[in-house]
């Protein structure tokens, strides 16, 4: 089961705690629903507030690679995206990493898509580790055409929420496209993402044929009518506590099955939905190291 590092002391989340956190963390509730559903579990001089605290991330507890760590070299990009956030005139925002020395010239590339919320402390964190593994990593920030990630989630899910869903996935292909002719790139792209993200994974495999490879973390699956148009190979990572996004996958993998396409379903049995997470109590250290290094072999097979 998850670890419980990242919670506070005397505090451990219940199933109900982390359901009534996912529903308001996908918008399905408000805050102010949240905080007064929460309350019931509030005894024994445990507050709301106190359980929300346990619940929702630490970003400066939990990040792995600091910005000036000596193995990467990172800045912050703009980039055209004339079908996505272009349409109202905007550019598009990312994170760029790269190894600070390159085993080679030319070095496969990965597009890591961020949850609903926008480029926060933790995805950045993902695209240094992806980095450091050898990769060039961009991020981009779906919030970047709003004025970026603004600094807590609560917010950033509010801005995301205003956004056209059809322009933010061409920002995403884009941003694929982009690292397909980057020059110290071997145009092979592979994108990685996480709830929203893994969603979109998905359906950037299904519009974009030279996509090299997928790796979808408990998001969404694609249209199952779509299946016939991915050519890349998918890694699909699910957690076994996700009834939401898991019932989403049968008809999805039966179609990918029925067009004979490559596609691997890893689910991690006893793992919340955000397992990968390690600034939120879903965290599970050892679920989220298995899956990041089978991420990390999948990629290195079909990329370099």
């Amino acid at each position: 089961m998850a670890d419980t590092r990242m919670t506070l002391p005397g505090i451990t989340p219940t199933q109900e705690m982390f359901d009534l956190y996912d529903r308001y963390c996908h918008n399905e509730i408000d805050r102010r629903t949240f905080m007064d559903r929460l309350g019931k579990f509030a005894v024994g001089g445990v507050t709301a507030a106190m359980l929300a605290e346990a619940l929702l991330p630490r970003y400066a507890s939990a990040l792995q690679l600091s910005e000036d760590d000596p193995r990467i070299t990172g800045a912050r990009i703009t980039y055209d995206s004339p079908d996505g956030a272009g349409r109202q005139g905007k550019q598009m925002g990312a994170y760029f990493v790269r190894p600070s020395k390159p085993a080679k010239a030319k070095l496969p590339a990965v597009v890591i898509v961020h949850e609903n919320r926008g480029l926060n402390p933790h995805i950045a964190d993902v695209a240094r580790r992806t980095a450091a593994a050898g990769f060039l990593a961009l991020a981009p920030d779906a919030l970047y055409p709003l004025g970026g990630y603004p600094g807590n989630d609560d917010d950033g899910r509010a801005m995301q929420a205003t956004r056209n869903g059809a322009e933010m996935l061409e920002d995403f292909i884009e941003a694929v496209k982009l690292m397909q002719i980057h020059p110290d790139s071997n145009g092979k792209v592979g994108i990685v993402g996480f709830c929203y993200g893994g969603g979109v994974c998905n359906n950037v495999a299904v519009r974009v044929p030279t996509l090299a490879a997928s790796a979808p973390y408990y998001g969404s699956a694609a249209k199952p009518e779509d299946a016939a148009k991915i050519n890349a190979p998918l890694l699909i990572t699910l957690a076994g506590i996700d009834e939401r996004v898991n019932a989403t996958y049968p008809p999805y993998e039966a179609a990918l099955k029925a067009a004979g396409k490559t596609f691997t379903t890893h689910i991690h049995d006893g793992c919340q939905h955000g397992f990968h997470n390690d600034t939120t109590p879903r965290f599970d250290p050892e679920n989220a190291r298995i899956a990041w290094n089978r991420t990390l072999d999948f990629f290195r097979k079909h990329l370099t």
